[in-house]
């Protein structure tokens, strides 16, 4: 990376915004924690209401934190799905469940970890970008502007 490369400035409405992309989805984590498609529609609402108007560091910021959403909505829909067949009778608890609660459990702290790690560094105007998500949110809109 060229260090001598100017960034564009960031307004602090814009870093406000950005950073609440990622806030957004931890406030909707604590809220709706056991139905998991709650976190993805406020993340689909957000992104929606900033893709045309919005800079692109606020539509970034909220593309990739609808993305990482989305790769947690189904891990968790599994785990729900066979919690409720645990309880209502029609599965036991095996090592199997278990391990899967746990690895679901260890896996939405990190991505809680790192949607308020991402909230504060953007709000900071840094360019914070997530291992996978980064550039796939960087295809998405470079297949756009083509």
């Amino acid at each position: 990376m060229d260090e001598t490369a100017q960034k564009p400035y960031i307004y602090e409405e814009e870093a406000e915004q950005a950073s609440f992309a990622y806030l957004m989805t931890t406030l909707i984590v604590i809220v709706g924690l056991p139905m998991p498609i709650i976190n993805v529609i406020g993340s689909v609402f957000f992104y929606l209401a900033n893709r045309k108007k919005a800079s692109y560091f606020v539509r970034f910021h909220s593309l990739q934190s609808m993305l990482s959403q989305l790769c947690v909505v189904p891990i968790n829909a599994v785990g729900v799905s066979w919690t409720i067949a645990v309880i209502i009778g029609q599965a036991q608890i095996s090592d199997y469940y278990v391990a899967y609660i746990i690895t679901i459990v260890a896996f939405n702290i990190l991505e809680f970890v790192s949607s308020v790690y991402a909230a504060v560094q953007v709000r900071k105007k840094a360019d914070v970008r997530f291992w996978l998500f980064g550039p796939m949110t960087e295809l998405i809109y470079k297949s756009e502007n083509k």
